[in-house]
Parts: C-alpha cells; sequence; structure tokens
C-alpha cells in the first residue's frame, strides 16, 4: 500500500484530518472565551482525533495489503482512545460541575469517521462529517424546539415515523384486483403523505403563522399532489381551521400543480409543450396571486391550538379510501373506453391525478396520436383535476372555504382558456 506515491491516499488523509478540523473549531468556537488549558479538546485536539483516526485506517489498510487480520488495531486504539479521552474530559467535568457527554461522542465520532474516510468511504466519511459539526451547532435552536414541543405534536411524528419507516416496507406492493387493481403499498404511501402535508402544515404554521405558513405548507405540497392539499386543507377548515389561509395554501398547491405539469408536458410531450405552457402558466399566475390575497386578507399570525393534534389518522384513511376509490374507478373508465374515448379518460382521470394523464398523452404522442388531440386530452385532465378539487372542497370542507379556492380556481381555469385563445390567435 505505501510503496508507491498514491494522491488518492493524500486526499482521503485530508478529508479525516479536515473532519476533524471543522469538528474542533464549533467545539473551541463554543468554549472560547475559556483561558488556555481549561478545555479537553478544542481545534487543535480535534485534528488531532482526526489525523488519528486517519492514520489508523492507513495501518488497516497496509496490515490487509499484507494478508493481516483486519479489524483489531482499529477496534483496540479506539478502545484506548476513548477511555484516555473519557478520563480527561471526566476531569474536565468535575471542576466546570457539568455532566455532558457531548464532546466526549464528538470525539469518538471524529475518531471513526476520519477511519471511514481513508478505508474507502470518504465522501460518506465527510457527509458524516458535516452533520456532526450541525448538529453540534443547532444546540439552542434543538433546546427551543424542544421546550416548545407538545406532547401530541411528539406522538404524531412518531407514528408518522412508524407509519413510513417500519409499516410501509411491511405491505406488499402487488396489484389486487381488476383493470390494474389496487397495490395496498400505494395506498398506504398516500396515507402516509397526507399524513405528511396535514403535519408539514401543521409545522409551518406553528414557526411563521397562519398565513404565511400554510402558502409555505401547501407549496411544498403541491410538489407531490395538490389534490391530497386541497382534501387536507378541507378536512382542516371543518375542524376549526382559518379558512382564508387553508384556501391560500391550496392555491399554491394549484399554481404549483400547474407549473409541474408544464415541466412535464416539456419533457414527456413536446409536441404540444408550446401550446400547454401559456395557460398553465396563466393559470398558475392567478393561483399564485389568488394565494397571496388570501394570505394578506388573514388574520395573519394565529398558531395551532395548544395541544391540537397535527393529523387524525382516522380521518387520513378514509380520505385515502376516496382518492384510491375515484382512481380505481378512472383506471376502470380507461380500460372500457380505451383510446377511442381519450378525452373521456383524461377528464376521469384527472379526478384523481394529472401526472398520469400527462405520462399518457405524452407516450401516445409517441405513438403517432394528432397534437390537437393530444393537447385537448391533456387540457381535459387538468380542468377536471381542478373542478373535482373543488367538489372535493365542497364535500369535504366549510363553505367558506368553498368558495375561496373555487373562485381562484375558477379564474385560473379563465385565464388559462383565455391565454390559449390569444396565442391562438397571434
Amino acid at each position: 500500500m505505501f510503496d508507491s506515491v498514491d494522491i488518492g491516499l493524500f486526499y482521503k488523509f485530508g478529508i479525516a484530518i479536515a473532519i476533524g478540523v471543522i469538528v474542533g473549531v464549533e467545539r473551541h468556537w463554543r468554549e472560547r472565551d475559556e483561558p488556555g488549558g481549561s478545555r479537553t479538546a478544542g481545534i487543535r485536539t480535534f485534528s488531532l482525533i482526526g489525523m488519528l483516526g486517519g492514520a489508523v485506517g492507513l495501518l488497516e489498510g497496509a496490515i490487509a495489503d499484507r494478508g493481516g487480520p483486519t479489524g483489531l488495531l482499529t477496534v483496540g486504539v479506539f478502545i484506548a482512545f476513548a477511555i484516555v479521552f473519557a478520563w480527561f474530559k471526566a476531569r474536565e467535568a468535575e471542576v466546570d460541575r457539568s455532566f455532558s457527554v457531548t464532546t466526549v461522542v464528538a470525539a469518538l465520532l471524529t475518531f471513526l469517521l476520519g477511519t471511514m474516510a481513508v478505508i474507502g468511504e470518504e465522501k460518506l466519511a465527510a457527509a458524516g462529517g458535516v452533520a456532526l459539526v450541525a448538529i453540534l451547532a443547532s444546540r439552542e435552536t434543538l433546546h427551543r424546539f424542544l421546550k416548545t414541543l407538545t406532547w401530541p405534536e411528539l406522538r404524531s411524528a412518531i407514528v408518522l415515523l412508524g407509519m413510513t419507516f417500519v409499516v410501509l416496507p411491511l405491505i406488499p406492493d402487488e396489484p389486487l384486483g381488476p383493470y390494474g387493481g389496487i397495490s395496498p403499498a400505494k395506498t398506504w404511501t398516500l396515507v402516509v403523505l397526507l399524513a405528511a402535508i396535514s403535519f408539514v402544515g401543521y409545522v409551518a404554521v406553528k414557526a411563521l403563522g397562519a398565513s404565511r405558513g400554510e402558502v409555505v405548507a401547501g407549496a411544498i405540497g403541491g410538489l407531490v399532489s395538490s389534490t391530497a392539499v386541497a382534501v387536507s386543507n378541507a378536512r382542516k377548515s371543518v375542524a376549526g381551521g382559518d379558512i382564508r389561509p387553508l384556501a391560500s395554501g391550496a392555491s399554491a398547491a394549484g399554481a404549483i400543480s400547474y407549473l409541474r405539469t408544464a415541466a412535464l408536458a416539456a419533457g414527456l410531450a413536446p409536441a404540444i409543450a408550446t401550446s400547454v405552457a401559456p395557460p398553465l402558466i396563466a393559470g398558475a399566475l392567478v393561483f399564485i396571486g389568488g394565494a397571496f390575497l388570501l394570505a394578506r386578507g388573514s388574520s395573519g399570525n394565529v398558531e395551532p391550538p395548544p395541544g391540537q393534534n397535527p393529523f387524525d389518522l382516522l380521518s387520513v384513511i378514509k380520505l385515502t379510501l376516496v382518492l384510491v376509490g375515484v382512481a380505481f374507478l378512472s383506471r376502470a373508465a380507461s380500460a372500457i373506453f380505451g383510446a377511442s374515448g381519450l378525452l373521456i379518460v383524461s377528464g376521469l382521470s384527472g379526478l384523481a391525478d394529472v401526472d398520469a394523464v400527462t405520462v399518457t398523452v405524452g407516450s401516445l404522442l409517441k405513438q403517432g396520436l394528432a397534437a390537437d388531440t393530444a393537447f385537448y386530452a391533456l387540457a381535459a385532465g387538468v380542468i377536471a383535476n381542478t373542478l373535482a378539487k373543488v367538489a372535493y372542497a365542497a364535500a369535504l370542507g366549510k363553505s367558506g372555504f368553498t368558495w375561496w379556492f373555487g373562485l381562484t380556481s375558477a379564474v385560473a381555469i379563465a385565464a388559462a382558456g383565455a391565454t390559449y385563445l390569444a396565442v391562438q390567435a397571434i
């Protein structure tokens, strides 16, 4: 391993030292007012810890090249280092009457990341070093956050994590039933999505206030599913949420949905992109304007009531079943009508999702579908999806929410139609 100069080894060893340096800067900065010799570890010590880890990694590589046992050196040096460093830190803690073990854990991680950087996982080690410094530097922010955290919020976060990382991997993905069936895994993914949108909205409102928080949450949710945002906000309006901010969030999601559809059309159906983009952009601008006006006209900085649950799992499951049922009926109609009823199928599919319509139109264009027919099919899907969200709002939300969101949606459709006619007249 050391027979010839290897630039890669210098690079990896440099990363090991750099990890120690950045961690040491943070630790030293936090205790910068302490007199010299009063701290266990600062920038120099942590730099040496990173170097020590890198040196152990180099030696492990040399041992492996010569056919020796690997891992023993790392384990032995790590244990010895942990004992020595912990002993020094314990003596410092006695003097300072401090019971924090953060610096000890940071030192052990710096050693291991330095070793990891040299034995071949330098990118992962560098990312780990940055994450370690970010966690160390965010102490005050995390402490303030935990002071404001309520039990319903913590419980909801744990439930959401369990739904995502424990339950979802165990659910089969194989569709059940006719017409493409219903995938249990995709159904549960929609449950997670609706719950996550509600949770993100709750956190955004708590952090930014009702008006700005709902707009931000709606825009984020619109990247995934504007329909889910509209349904979720409609439910929250019945639960006592401020109607105008909720309508502004749904409008922001609508704007993102229009812009996303325009981007997908440009990539999947370039033959109609120039016809599709201007109307969709015009509609998106109306949605953005509506979201802005509704947010400004709201009471502004109302936070969620103390103890409020970020999402109700039973309600989320019920809403998921409604959306899955609509999607299944749309696929059944597609199978029955086939390509000959493309406009009908696109309209029905748009009741649940516009992305599926865009993908279908793009694939049919490659098979020789006329550009005009493709445009009208995509337009049918977009209009149907916009109207469906208003219908969901009317069925699941308060009348005020339906009125504001419906008015914004109607103006957006009108603006898109007027823009299309104007473009055609040029």
